[in-house]
């Protein structure tokens, strides 16, 4: 197990625009559906990945929690699953009845979304303000599959509840660490060099 830190794409950066599918509903979801929210936040998943096994079901309640509190929230599946058959989008319907996600999860095939992000591992949070620009992008919390650390979500919560009250989260911010995502071949981003 290979472990992969964010890239932290520049604090300030404008959201992407996306419309991609979701394998579950079989709609398409657009970034412009969540305009009215306090808050989005964006995170890339994967359906196999050990780093994402171990928060995925603190990611649900999570999930249910700040919803909740009105926070827009969407999961992406960028993973080539020409190689990773486990991360196909009939695959990640089984996930999100498995995990009991209540967020939107969507599929980039063509993982121009997660180039956009800048999107490097699973899981990647990407926090966007009521303005649509990135106010967090860092790891969940301290826990990893190979630590006696429980899952929290400290890291993430603390910034969601600023941008819940209006604030701005704290700048410093540590990168999140999980599996590479699985570039289709020739398909990596520059920014691995």
């Amino acid at each position: 197990m290979v472990a992969t830190p964010s890239t932290m794409t520049p604090l300030g950066s404008a959201l992407p625009h996306f419309t991609l599918p979701e394998p579950y509903s079989g709609r398409r979801i657009s970034a412009s559906d969540f305009q009215s929210a306090p808050g989005l936040l964006v995170m890339f998943l994967s359906n196999h990945c050990p780093f994402v096994k171990h928060v995925a079901g603190a990611l649900a309640s999570f999930g249910r929690e700040y919803q909740g509190r009105g926070l827009a929230i969407v999961a992406i599946n960028a993973n080539d699953v020409s190689r990773y058959p486990d991360d196909s989008p009939d695959a990640m319907v089984g996930e999100v009845d498995r995990r009991g996600y209540t967020f939107p999860y969507l599929f980039d095939e063509t993982q121009a979304v997660a180039k956009a992000f800048g999107a490097a591992c699973t899981p990647d949070f990407f926090l966007y303000g009521a303005t649509g620009r990135l106010v967090y992008r860092g790891q969940f919390d301290a826990s990893r599959p190979s630590l006696d650390v429980p899952v929290t979500g400290a890291d993430l919560r603390a910034a969601c509840d600023a941008v819940l009250a209006g604030e701005s989260p704290d700048a410093e911010q540590i990168p999140s660490i999980g599996c590479n995502i699985k570039w289709r071949e020739g398909n990596a981003p520059d920014y691995f060099g």
